[in-house]
Formats: structure tokens, sequence, C-alpha cells
């Protein structure tokens, strides 16, 4: 059963009120026309219950704007969904072109800050948000009286003489349920060992995001990333600075292994169409057997106004000499591990 508008309805219930579903919710998909944007492709996912997200194949099945109720919680940045055409690999020119967005996946081969490991040179956050998906598939679809919408395809890092990753996607929501689902699968789909690091670098953003907004991290500890960076204020938020220094802070959840845990933000006011405010929560889960590291982001800035909540199976420091404490990967080859998160939104 459906639930939208404050009951349960049945797949032929619902039909009958509408020509077509995507008067309720559903997948359409777009391309966009105009400057650094232009040939970049979208897909809309409407649950019908309030939230709705877009995904881009062109930009390694990432997610840009995301709202609730029309009103957006993630964080844009200023060249929005720039075309990977633009992309500058070396350094950290990844920050030209990251489009903000909902998510924006770091990886496959490398995270972090720019490094030289496996004897291969790797910018900021790696080439995965750069990469355009093949074998992209977009369909709702009703299971008896439920109807899924589902996005899936595959990105593929890959040089000759540089390694081959393959990663399977798929994210997945339910009419009438304001959740999104994320599945990943990372093979090793070359004939040596591979350095795989992981990074999905959430980002929220206003007006989820106001002095008001309460900030929970998973228990555990907590230490920021350079030692004269307080501690003391990585769960609050504050008033745009445009003198503000960006901070961030490495999180180590205490769970067991394979164990979920979650993060989320709590904003006591969110606005409504109607004029009003109440309470959200929005709630990120994941399964640590894959991540079992946090890093929190911290840029209350003017412009760059954005938290970002970023599971990981690795640090920031790229690949430093003691590689284990970086908590580097390597798949060997056919090796894959799978990834799974969770992002729940909740009106109070």
């Amino acid at each position: 059963m459906v639930e939208l508008y404050g009951r349960s309805w049945t797949r032929r219930e619902l039909l009958a009120r509408v020509g077509r579903l995507e008067q309720i919710g559903g997948i359409r998909q777009f391309a966009c026309t105009d400057g650094a944007e232009r040939g970049v492709e979208l897909i809309q996912v409407r649950t019908g219950a309030g939230l709705s997200y877009t995904v881009s194949p062109t930009k390694g099945l990432d997610l840009s704007l995301a709202e609730f109720g029309g009103m957006p919680f993630s964080w844009q940045a200023a060249g929005g969904d720039v075309h990977p055409q633009y992309y500058e690999a070396q350094g950290t020119g990844w920050l030209r072109t990251a489009s903000g967005g909902l998510l924006m996946t770091c990886g496959l081969m490398h995270a972090g800050w720019p490094a030289e490991h496996s004897g291969h040179a790797h910018g900021l956050h790696g080439r995965v948000h750069h990469t355009p998906a093949r074998q992209v598939i977009a369909e709702g679809k009703w299971d008896g009286d439920d109807y899924e919408m589902k996005v899936s395809g595959i990105v593929d890092e890959t040089a000759l003489f540089g390694g081959h990753l393959r990663m399977h996607r798929e994210i997945t929501s339910r009419l009438g349920e304001n959740t999104i689902k994320l599945t990943d699968t990372v093979e090793n789909a070359g004939f040596e060992p591979s350095t795989h690091m992981m990074m999905y670098h959430f980002n929220f953003g206003f007006p989820l995001l106001t002095e008001d907004a309460e900030i929970v991290m998973p228990p555990g500890t907590v230490k920021p990333r350079e030692p004269e960076t307080p501690l003391a204020g990585y769960d609050r938020w504050q008033a745009p600075d445009p003198s503000y220094r960006e901070r961030v802070y490495f999180h180590r959840p205490e769970a067991q292994e394979g164990e979920w845990v979650s993060a989320y933000v709590r904003q006591p006011r969110f606005p409504q169409a109607d004029g009003q405010h109440r309470p959200l929560r929005m709630t990120l889960s994941w399964n640590t057997a894959a991540l079992p590291q946090l890093v929190q982001w911290k840029m209350p800035g003017a412009g760059a106004h954005v938290l970002g909540i970023e599971p990981a199976n690795c640090g920031m420091d790229g690949a430093p000499p003691d590689e284990a404490a970086a908590g580097r990967v390597v798949l060997q080859p056919g090796e894959t591990v799978r990834y799974e998160l969770e992002l729940k939104i909740s009106p109070e």
C-alpha cells in the first residue's frame, strides 16, 4: 500500500485518479542547455510525499539538488552542475567543477588531498564525480501495491597500466516515502591489486542549516584535522561569515563490525510552502563494515555555506607513508566491496 495524503492507497485506487503516475511522483529525465552545464543529464525522482532529488548520470550518478516540500536542503556550488569536459584532474582543480548537490562521491582510486600512491599522481578527491556513467537505467515499477523508483548504472575508473575499478550504483526510493537508499558495489575489474579509497561527500545547506540547527554525530571519538582547531562547536551552526575558514573533524564511530550508525541534522523551524515552520530531522545512516570512518566538513562561510557529512573508508590525507594509518583499502583482482547508505527525512 502507498501512504499518501493521510491515508493508504492501492495501486488501482491511485491510478484511477490520475492520467499518469508522474502527476503524483515518479521519474523524469532532463538535459541542461545553458553555459557550462550544457549537455549534463539529470534524472528527477519525486516520491510524492515531499522528497524530490536529481541524479546526474553525466557526473557519476551523483545527487544534485534535493528538496523537501519544495524547499532545498542540499547545498549547490556556485558553478552548478558543470559538465565534466571542464574538469581539471591535477592538484585541487576538482574544486572548480565540483557541483555540490546532495552527494559528491570521492574515489574510486583516491579520495582526500592530492597525493601520489601506487606510482600515480592523484588530484583532490579522485575522478569518479567527473566520470559519466554508462548502462544507466531509470525506471519506476509496481510491486503489488508498492511503487519503487530506481536509478542504476556503472562508472569505471581505468587507465592503461593504471588499474581498473568498476562501480555499480543503485539509488532507490518508494512512492509515499521520504527515503533515499544508495547501494554501491565496487569491483577490481583489472588483473593487479588496486588501491581503493571511497568517501561519500553529502552536502547539507540552507534553510536546513540555520543558527537553530542541531547537528548530532554518531557516538565515538572525534578530533580536529589541525591541532589548533577548537573541538568545541563542531555540533553547532552559525550565520554566514565571509572570513570563516573551513574546519574538518575526523570521527571514528563506536560500532561493532557491520553495524549501522547514523548522523542527523535537526531543524526545529524548517519552512513550509504555506509560510509556516515545522521541525524536521534529516538522518544519514550507513553500514560501518565498509565505511568505518567519518569526515565532517564545517563551512558556514558566505556563499560556501555548507555542512559536509562524509562516511569513508579512508582519511583525508591521501596516502601518507604509513598507509595502514590512512585506512586505505587494496582490492585484489576480482575482489568486490559493497557500500550501503540511507538518507531519511522525518517531519516531526
